[in-house]
């Protein structure tokens, strides 16, 4: 987190212009509508929802269902958006933000079709459509509303670097105004190739494929830095060199990856670290609440401003909407349903944390973590913890997708209220059409009704479907909860808290911290502690969520990243002045974070035309 570990790009305050839209810009061409009219606001609207929503919508469905992981199309739906907003120039760059978060939320629901199929496979009763649609939609309001919650302190005063958002804000800058686009176009642009490459050399490269190799892994990497990634990988090796003695003790199959537990002892680990940092806050909160009368007038930027009482509301009112129609019109018990819920405001947290740093959302973690609390409590009905991790699930996506998309805001100054209404709109959309495309294709392929897990010599082709798999075996498992999983928990929260408190005493020890700043050897001693020896549970946990390779090509993007950044920090002062050096770029839009965007852009897009191809081959 940054206050133990500060953001790798801080960058300044965005110049925007009041309220941070169009509104006073002439666009270039006189046919366009007046920027921040109705109108404006019909034209954007009307791109998202009908064309760029359905477009990433129909392709994070069909990679759920076929692949078991999907992208949300913010890369797409931003440049596409650019195309239409380019007309309004720089300021264009919020039209396009507001048709991108709208099109990734309805991509973010339709990927939840899932939940649908995985009723199906336990043998479920089918609730009429409306019943789905309209719980899928409360569920999704109300993570908006606490993903929204969370943004002041994730967003605002962590300013956690939210990798694929980070991409999105560059991609927005360069394609709306013509002297970023020429500044940064080859960075960008180079990064993007590189990552499409990338990803169909490991498609196409069965030994390259098997070494975990991605463009999209490196690209956060090269975007967060070293700090942040190098403890990834020293949880993954330790991880990977206590295996062996998992299997003895019986927590691990014979054959089965450290991530099998690790996952669990990750989670437990940001549990424990955000006690203490949320702890911090709460007491530095009432210090503010009592001192807000010398607090300054117009402190919080007009396009920042969210009115607390009423996002309360929202939340409060949502989650009785949700209560409401699972109790009535599902008829499912009350206790597990408020659980669902409460479980949400932790994990939205907790996933937003590891969204922001590492650019991985754990939704089926934290899933799978819902569903042994439940076994814990005593729940033994698949159903209800079904529908009651299924409130975890979608919050945790939309909610996660909620904070990138306002990082995204945060860097362009894109008016935070306005962005808000355009996901709310986008969560309705998608909630229809997520029930809508399951029951559509499980009819065109009836593979995907099959339970695979009592079928395992099906012939399944492409439909592999991976998280609806692993959704299912959890939530068998109810009422068979282990001694060793609640053990891996404990460990989790243990190590967590304890690492996360000796961070803070050494972060207000004045003597150490004036060592780590007066001289080379003082940071090198700086990046040892925070990168190895007592490196931040937030970053460390990642390696427990992935392989191995994984966490190893992470590490590889972060080591590149802060060494060219060393190097060409060094060689800044006697490069000043130098003749040609070109068009200068917004700070945060740095060498690493344009290719390292671009790198993610690549892969993120790559996918989700193989997605959207291999659907219309099936179709046609």
């Amino acid at each position: 987190m940054a206050q133990s570990t500060p953001p790798l790009s801080s960058p300044p305050p965005p110049v925007a212009s009041p309220g941070a839209s169009p509104e006073g810009t002439a666009p270039r061409f006189g046919w366009l509508p007046a920027p921040g009219s109705w109108k404006f606001h019909l034209l954007l609207s009307a791109v998202a929802i009908f064309v760029l929503g359905p477009l990433g919508g129909i392709a994070a469905s069909y990679m759920n269902f076929s692949l078991g992981f999907f992208v949300g199309g913010q890369v797409l739906a931003g440049i596409l958006g650019s195309a239409v907003t380019y007309g309004y120039g720089p300021e264009g760059k919020h039209g396009a933000n507001y048709m991108q978060t709208m099109a990734a939320s309805v991509a973010s629901m339709c990927a939840m079709a899932v939940l649908i199929q995985a009723m199906v496979w336990l043998g479920m009763p089918q609730p009429p459509a409306w019943h789905l649609m309209l719980f899928v939609g409360c569920v999704g309001m109300f993570g908006v509303g606490v993903g929204m919650l969370y943004t002041p302190l994730l967003v605002d005063r962590l300013q956690l670097d939210y990798p694929s958002g980070y991409a999105v804000a560059n991609i927005l800058r360069a394609l709306t105004d013509k002297r970023l686009l020429k500044a940064s176009i080859a960075k960008l642009g180079g990064g993007t190739a590189v990552g499409a490459a990338v990803a169909w050399l490991t498609e196409h490269v069965v030994r390259l494929g098997a070494t975990g190799l991605s463009a999209s892994t490196i690209g956060a990497g090269m975007v967060v830095g070293s700090r942040i990634t190098v403890p990834a990988v020293m949880g993954g090796l330790i991880g990977h060199a206590f295996t062996p003695y998992l299997r003895e003790m019986g927590w691990l199959g014979a054959k089965e990856p450290f991530r099998k537990i690790g996952f669990l002892i990750g989670l437990a680990m940001i549990c424990g670290a955000a006690v203490v940092d949320l702890s911090l806050l709460a007491v530095q909160a009432v210090e503010r609440v009592r001192n807000r009368a010398k607090a300054p007038a117009g402190e919080v930027p007009a396009w920042k401003q969210v009115k607390l009482s009423r996002l309360l509301a929202w939340v409060v009112f949502w989650g009785v909407a949700v209560v409401v129609v699972a109790t009535q019109l599902l008829e499912q018990p009350l206790g597990f349903i408020v659980f669902g819920l409460v479980l949400s405001l932790l994990f939205v947290l907790i996933n937003g944390i590891a969204y922001g740093i590492t650019d991985q959302n754990p939704i089926s973690s934290a899933f799978v973590i819902c569903v042994l609390l439940m076994s814990l409590l005593g729940l033994k009905s698949p159903l209800v913890g079904l529908m009651a991790a299924s409130i975890l699930l979608i919050s945790t996506s939309v909610g996660s997708d909620m904070q990138q998309d306002r990082s995204t805001g945060w860097r362009l100054g894109t008016d935070r209220i306005i962005q808000f209404r355009y996901q709310v709109v986008g969560i309705i959309m998608g909630s229809v059409l997520c029930v809508v495309l399951a029951r559509v294709f499980m009819s065109a392929y009836p593979v995907l009704a099959v339970n695979q897990l009592d079928n395992p010599d099906i012939q399944v082709g492409q439909w592999g479907s991976a998280m609806t798999y692993k959704f299912v075996g959890a939530i068998r498992s109810l009422g068979t909860l282990s001694e060793h999983t609640v053990k891996a928990l404990l460990l989790g929260l243990g190590l967590g808290f304890a690492i996360e408190v000796t961070r803070k005493l050494l972060k207000r020890h004045e003597r150490y911290q004036a060592f780590l700043k007066g001289s080379r050897t003082g940071y090198a001693v700086g990046w040892a502690m925070d990168s190895v020896l007592l490196s931040s549970p937030y970053a460390s946990s990642f390696g427990a969520f992935v392989n191995l390779p994984v966490a190893l090509w992470f590490g590889v993007g972060g080591i590149l990243s802060s060494a060219w950044n060393t190097v060409t920090k060094r060689a800044a002062p006697h490069a000043a002045g130098s003749p040609g050096e070109g068009e200068a770029l917004p700070e945060d839009m740095s060498t690493t974070s344009l290719v390292g965007g671009g790198l993610i852009a690549g892969e993120s897009l790559y996918f989700l035309f193989v997605g959207l191809a291999g659907l219309v081959s099936l179709l046609w």
